[in-house]
């Protein structure tokens, strides 16, 4: 790992926290060996603002380069986390173990922002083997998302997802393609009338259908 790649560290803790101790020393030994750069703890008897800016509610909490992580982990778990950051497949992972626990908020907060993280959720739906809960994770926290100028940026993503040799993958892409009332989604769904797979068809119907409600 490049040394301008490894990740920072902050560590919320409390006075009276049995596991807190356990999660200072596992993450001390990163820092010792070089895997994250800097450790930064703090307790949130003294500082109990941060748990409002970062909506903790128990501890130890841990934010390790771009993934938030609640509750003890192993040394390997943190170390495992610690050289995901800053990659493609490492934020992937993050947003799949997310979705299968249907904490949905933590996922929405960081693709609501727009950039690379919007862009890795998605990818998860152009993978056939994403598992059905993970799936439909994604479509929930899209469609919390309807109609916010952030998700212009899912247009390409999606329009090559709506050639996806996978009939669920298509269908995926064309629901939420109506999600974004972005213009050029009609001319897209359109296109998927004349899907192959009868179920991709009826989506883009109602997606073109969304669409006319809201322009």
């Amino acid at each position: 790992m490049a040394a301008d790649s490894r990740p920072d560290a902050l560590l919320l803790v409390t006075s009276t926290c049995p596991l807190c101790p356990q999660a200072i020393a596992a993450l001390g030994e990163l820092v010792k060996d070089g895997t994250i750069g800097r450790l930064e703890v703090v307790n949130l008897s003294v500082r109990p603002d941060l748990a409002r800016r970062y909506g903790v509610r128990s501890v130890p909490w841990i934010k390790l380069g771009e993934f938030e992580l609640q509750g003890l982990h192993t040394p390997a778990e943190l170390r495992q986390w610690a050289q995901r950051a800053g990659s493609f497949d490492g934020l992937g992972e993050y947003f799949h173990e997310l979705l299968k626990a249907g904490q949905l908020d933590q996922v929405t907060a960081q693709v609501a922002r727009g950039g690379h993280p919007l862009r890795v959720l998605i990818r998860l739906l152009g993978d056939p083997d994403t598992e059905l809960t993970v799936r439909i994770g994604v479509n929930a926290v899209i469609e919390g998302l309807e109609g916010q100028p952030v998700l212009a940026e899912v247009i390409g993503p999606l329009t090559e997802l709506a050639r996806h040799r996978e009939p669920h993958v298509r269908g995926d892409a064309a629901h939420l393609l109506s999600h974004t009332h972005q213009p050029e989604a009609g001319p897209l769904l359109k296109t998927l009338l004349n899907d192959e797979n009868a179920d991709v068809r009826e989506i883009a119907h109602e997606g073109l259908e969304r669409l006319r409600a809201h322009s």
